[in-house]
């Protein structure tokens, strides 16, 4: 069991890479090529790479069929994610008065395992395994 979390855990952080990337060129691309307002480019940018991230995660990470319960749970990591991380943020720099450069790296360190939990428990929620289905 220790050996499958390990793997789940190590392509979650590839996906979470890949999806960074993602977000990032449908942002530039809106922004800068196609002239759309910055908030705008953001928004369309979260809202593509999400949608890649669910179906990478469901396929990749966890090998479970992608249902449209689990599609529309799937934002809920965002939003703890988000969450956790500036609370963490403010904390380490309103507390324990740390850079504000490293503080946000820092706080990486512990919303990575959680959003990894949570997101386990949404995408293996009624299993539906891809890799068992002939």
């Amino acid at each position: 069991m220790k050996k499958i979390w390990k793997l789940e855990f190590t392509r979650f952080i590839i996906v979470g890479v890949l999806n960074t990337i993602c977000y990032y060129l449908v942002y530039l691309f809106f922004y800068q090529l196609a002239d759309v307002h910055y908030l705008v480019s953001h928004w369309i940018g979260i809202i593509i790479s999400m949608i890649f991230s669910f179906f990478l995660n469901s396929y990749f990470t966890y090998g479970v069929r992608p249902t449209w319960r689990k599609f529309f749970q799937f934002p809920l990591t965002q939003v703890v994610n988000i969450t956790v991380s500036s609370v963490l943020v403010y904390i380490f720099i309103e507390g324990f008065g740390w850079n504000g450069t490293v503080a946000p790296v820092a706080a990486v360190f512990f919303t990575v395992p959680i959003t990894f939990v949570i997101t386990s428990k949404i995408m293996k929620n009624g299993r539906g395994d891809v890799t068992n289905e002939a």
